[in-house]
């Protein structure tokens, strides 16, 4: 029987990553990817919840190149049946910040530039305060961080867990109003209807109409997940 937790992260510092490019603005959608909480709840390449993987792909202590490897870093959390959904926001505001720099360039003979180009760009970031949930799905009891770091700036969040009880698993046609990776679902769920999330590497979808399998929960009635679900990759 798996054990599932209802997770709640709450931000300390902005958070900001760059969902989406206009122009000169760089977007942060108030949806983390599920992807990106493996590596800031340490899933992956753990002694602790043995996801270690070979040594050519390894992630504790250096990368040689900055080139994403989902596949070999999360298939073994699927060997473990360790499995997190993406999280989406609970109430969350937005901070929009501006920087800008410029290009100084000088001789060696320290003469005056003869550029000072100023260049500008807009972020907007999720506010400190922010409230997320997801869910970790798991084979066998496992404890989380209570600190993580998220996005381009490592911001600092606090994460907390609550076991969800007296789950049941049913099938036939349900909605998930929560954030799904499609890869995830689509080989073991016949997906009927969707709004799609886009954002890198994976857009994600929510609102989903489905059938298949699914854990429902006591008291919990609008609490509808997949069951089943685990890490899939794309050719």
């Amino acid at each position: 029987m798996a054990i599932i937790y209802r997770c709640q992260l709450e931000l300390h510092d902005s958070l900001y990553f760059a969902t989406r490019e206009i122009g000169r603005l760089y977007e942060t959608e108030p949806i983390i990817h599920n992807y990106a909480l493996c590596y800031a709840l340490g899933l992956v390449d753990s002694k602790i919840y043995s996801t270690t993987v070979a040594e050519e792909h390894s992630y504790r202590y250096f990368c040689p190149e900055q080139v994403p490897k989902y596949e070999e870093h999360l298939t073994p959390l699927n060997q473990q049946g360790i499995y997190i959904t993406p999280a989406r926001s609970i109430k969350h505001s937005a901070v929009l910040n501006t920087w800008k720099y410029a290009n100084n360039n000088y001789h060696v003979e320290m003469e005056k530039t003869q550029k000072n180009i100023p260049s500008f760009g807009r972020a907007k970031e999720i506010a400190p305060e922010s409230q997320f949930e997801f869910f970790v799905i798991s084979q066998k009891p496992i404890t989380l961080p209570k600190w993580i770091r998220l996005g381009k700036w490592m911001s600092k969040a606090e994460v907390t867990v609550a076991e969800l009880r007296k789950s049941k698993t049913f099938s036939g046609v349900f909605t998930c109003k929560y954030p799904l990776n499609p890869l995830d679902v689509m080989f073991t769920h016949q997906v009927i209807s969707y709004d799609v999330v886009n954002m890198p590497p994976v857009s994600l979808i929510q609102n989903v109409q489905m059938r298949g399998e699914y854990y429902q929960f006591e008291g919990i009635s609008e609490l509808k997940l997949p069951a089943r679900m685990e890490y899939r990759f794309g050719s």
